[in-house]
């Protein structure tokens, strides 16, 4: 009769610890930082909006030629059905970027679906607060609100997904 009980003893233990494991894992990585930022038609998006949602943000300058190649792919990735919000965030008047009014008129002119938010880092704040040091760059948000990945450079759809997948 002590053997089942100690079984069962055992079995709510590991259940136990396997729920702290999954909970811990959801907390991994530094918590991101909320921020307010408004998108080119003055509309403020803080990171909390997505709050329990799995977040992909994607930084990035007009003059950067990486960036500009890799739009069209992150314009495909999001117009695909996927799980998870797309930011992209410029920092006019910094880093070399246009300012605001510039780089609006810029990007109107650009061929694009206008399928991704673009979000205004005035001042390279956010910028900063990423701990990002070159253009593009990339951080994968889950939706605990923890950082779980940051790139620098092109980061292809698919790794995008691969990584996005990985996460909850």
């Amino acid at each position: 009769m002590k053997l089942p009980l100690r079984l069962l003893m055992l079995a709510a233990l590991l259940l136990t610890f396997t729920s702290c494991s999954e909970a811990l894992s959801e907390n991994r990585g530094p918590a991101a930082p909320d921020f307010a930022l408004p998108d080119l038609n003055g509309t403020v998006h803080h990171l909390t909006d997505y709050e329990g949602e799995k977040v992909y943000l994607f930084f990035w300058a007009s003059w950067c030629s990486i960036c500009l190649s890799g739009l069209n792919e992150l314009e495909e990735l999001a117009e695909s059905d996927k799980d998870f919000t797309i930011l992209t965030i410029i920092s006019p008047g910094t880093y070399a970027e246009r300012n605001a009014n510039e780089f609006k008129a810029w990007f109107s002119t650009i061929d694009h679906d206008g399928d991704f938010i673009v979000l205004l880092d005035d001042g390279g704040e956010v910028f900063g607060q990423f701990e990002m040091e070159a253009y593009p760059s990339s951080a994968w948000i889950n939706s605990a609100g923890r950082i779980t990945e940051q790139r620098t450079g092109h980061v292809t759809n698919d790794e995008i997904l691969e990584l996005m997948n990985s996460i909850r």
